[in-house]
């Protein structure tokens, strides 16, 4: 293999990107600052729960839902708000954001480790509706 491996290019993202712990994203929750997005599948929010008032943004959606020129554009997205990512563990946030920052977004960050973490520091979690 002569590109880069997955684990390669969450590297590189992290290293682009804001990283915030749980504690951080719990006060910029609980503040009502930030956009909290959740990229995960419909399934893996269905199997491990959501973080309450995040809203759900399959990751291969994001970039057309996040773009005020796309058809598919979302109001609740804007390049100048404070927009945090998580995924189930954060190695897909940490890219999705890396795209975002790419996009204009000058906010953004992601929760690393994702609602793993979340959900192991004892932070609330949801089981949503069938």
């Amino acid at each position: 293999m002569t590109g880069k491996t997955a684990a390669q290019l969450v590297q590189e993202a992290r290293q682009r990107v804001e990283n915030l712990t749980v504690d951080q994203v719990a006060r910029e929750v609980q503040a009502g600052d930030a956009l909290l997005v959740d990229i995960r599948e419909p399934g893996e929010a269905q199997q491990d729960g959501v973080i309450p008032g995040a809203v759900a943004a399959p990751r291969g959606m994001l970039e057309f839902w996040a773009d005020p020129s796309s058809p598919y554009y979302r109001s609740e997205f804007s390049p100048e708000r404070r927009v945090i990512l998580h995924c189930a563990s954060g190695g897909r946030s940490a890219l999705a954001a890396d795209t975002l920052r790419q996009m204009g977004y000058g906010r953004v960050a992601h929760l690393d480790g994702g609602i793993r973490a979340w959900a192991q520091a004892g932070q609330p979690v949801e089981r949503p509706e069938a």
